[in-house]
């Protein structure tokens, strides 16, 4: 088996995975589930009434996990659902919820703020960039790898 031998790749990992521990310990300390805690945070940057596809395109979760969270959490009466058109159903906050949210979930996205704003515009624009421009050359590299063309190099 080969190891990892570039050290940056494995600073990259390395900060990677913590970033998800923290966002874990976040959810432990709010007594929620990773899974619930993304679809709290996606109610509150969205808002009221988007729907549990929308959820899961933000936070890449299956649909299976996002929906026996969204069940979970409407039967601790933090959310409820509003039918829409078709099979459509809206993700909607009841007033506990909105409370949890402000209480529990709006101060993790103010800690995120304060970081952003720790940095200069300069610095978070070159993180985002940088960050993109990592990710668009490992999506191709992986579409080649999971569809069967041998060249990753």
């Amino acid at each position: 088996m080969e190891t990892i031998s570039g050290y940056e790749l494995k600073e990259f990992n390395r900060i990677y995975k913590e970033m998800n521990d923290l966002y874990h310990e976040i959810a432990l300390k709010l007594g929620m589930s990773d899974s619930a805690f993304d679809i709290l945070y996606t109610l509150c940057e969205r808002g009221d009434g988007c729907l549990q596809r929308d959820i899961c395109a933000q936070t890449f979760v299956s649909k299976q996990t996002v929906n026996s969270s969204i069940r979970k959490l409407e039967r601790e009466g933090l959310l409820f659902l509003k039918p829409g058109r078709g099979r459509d159903m809206h993700i909607c906050l009841t007033e506990a919820g909105r409370k949890w949210i402000q209480e529990k979930i709006f101060p993790v996205v103010q800690m995120e703020n304060s970081v952003f704003a720790g940095m200069s515009p300069a610095e978070s624009a070159e993180l985002l960039r940088l960050n993109r421009k990592y990710l668009e050359q490992f999506r191709e590299k992986a579409g080649q790898f999971l569809h069967g063309q041998p060249q990753i190099l």
